[in-house]
């Protein structure tokens, strides 16, 4: 079953991080098996939504977006970012209803 790593950038301190860490995150995570789905900020929010920077990445199960997540690839995207960003990153199965 398919899996989503979705990722909230609650806050961005330090631009130039943020794109260091793209810069290496993206082709690691292509590597992992991911497809980036959204990339960007949201064109409308309801409820308790706020305008952040949202990220949702699918992959064919929730253990190959763990595995893409703890390679020694991403961990060096994550090394550039460092304090450059607060985000709210979780991986979660999809439904096949």
């Amino acid at each position: 079953m398919s899996a989503y790593w979705i990722a909230l950038y609650r806050e961005i301190s330090d631009p130039a991080k943020v794109a260091a860490y793209a810069e290496i995150a993206g082709p690691a995570i292509k590597a992992g098996g991911g497809r980036f789905v959204v990339r960007g900020l949201p064109e409308q929010v309801y409820e308790a939504g706020v305008t952040e920077r949202c990220v949702v990445i699918e992959f064919d199960s929730v253990e190959a977006a763990r595995a893409t997540h703890d390679s020694d690839e991403y961990a060096r995207a994550l090394e550039a970012l460092g304090d450059g960003a607060v985000r709210d990153m979780r991986i979660a199965p999809g439904t096949d209803y």
